[in-house]
């Protein structure tokens, strides 16, 4: 399993001013957090995880392979800055899941049956549609 307080200190925070509606208070504080994790320098994480999250978590790393995630949800930079851990750990808990192997199962013997013997019955059907040869 992986070390969540040694991983913690691997994220690099930066608080900017949030955008949108909040009158002359959202003018003057830096109550949104921005987090940023790179995958490849992290001291952390073994070359098996770090695999692991470069495919899984294809989509959200940018092209230097860095986990960037924002929140501004509240007014204030702790709780924004608690949410972005939250949910920071949460993504990296899902991209270290290994996806289960597929086993291929053969088709039973029954089920083919049915399925030549329901078409020969569409195929003789469609045949007695023909008018009949003189």
């Amino acid at each position: 399993m992986l070390d969540e307080e040694l991983l913690l200190t691997e994220l690099s925070f930066k608080a900017i001013k949030s955008s949108g509606a909040g009158g002359q208070h959202v003018n003057k504080t830096a109550s949104k957090v921005e987090l940023t994790f790179n995958v490849e320098t992290s001291t952390v994480l073994n070359e098996e995880q770090k695999e692991l999250l470069l495919k899984n978590l294809q989509t959200r790393l940018s092209n230097q392979n860095v986990l960037i995630l924002q929140c501004s949800e509240s007014r204030s930079q702790h709780k924004n800055k608690a949410l972005v851990i939250e949910r920071f750990l949460e993504i990296i808990k899902q991209g270290l899941i290994v996806p289960k192997k597929r086993k291929k199962t053969a088709v039973p013997k029954a089920v083919k049956q049915k399925r030549l013997h329901n078409k020969k019955q569409l195929s003789e059907k469609k045949a007695n549609r023909k008018p009949p040869e003189i």
